[in-house]
């Protein structure tokens, strides 16, 4: 009886550590963060080709759960994306892309970079998990004529 006893309560025990396990998938803003950083001395330190490679990769070590890294040009043209849809998006020039209320997303960014060179933007996105539009936003540094990119979506 004590054995079932123990068996049931380590059941027990793994099953609530699993379930605050899946509310913390999400990345947070912090980690989008110092994904870019991370992103930006790995392009300085290895080149643009080499990075690119592994930021599209999307089992490298530049995704971490819903985090990713994507890279635009100045004139919108995807360079990089992590997010395994890097062979339907790269090379192609998504300047006028929007969001679900019609923001202009690459344009927004673009803005940021040429401005202040480092920033949040907000938009609202579709969570490929759900299907749900939600809040999100993406930090992105400014590199040359690049810019480096992270989202998050901000509601948990």
């Amino acid at each position: 009886m004590k054995a079932l006893l123990k068996s049931l309560l380590f059941a027990v025990m793994a099953l609530s550590l699993s379930q605050g396990a899946r509310a913390d998938e999400r990345g947070n803003a912090a980690e989008a963060t110092a994904l870019v950083k991370k992103a930006v001395a790995y392009v300085k330190a290895n080149g643009k080709e080499k990075a690119f490679a592994e930021f599209s990769n999307p089992k490298g070590q530049f995704v971490d759960r819903n985090l990713y890294i994507f890279v635009y040009d100045l004139n919108g043209t995807s360079l990089a994306i992590g997010n395994g849809n890097s062979g339907k998006m790269v090379g192609k020039n998504l300047l006028d892309m929007r969001d679900a209320d019609g923001t202009y997303l690459i344009k927004g960014m673009i803005a940021i970079a040429n401005g202040k060179s480092k920033g949040w933007f907000d938009y609202q996105w579709p969570n490929p998990v759900n299907k749900s539009i939600e809040a999100k936003s993406s930090y992105i540094e400014k590199l040359d004529d690049m810019m480096i990119g992270c989202g998050i979506y901000k509601t948990q």
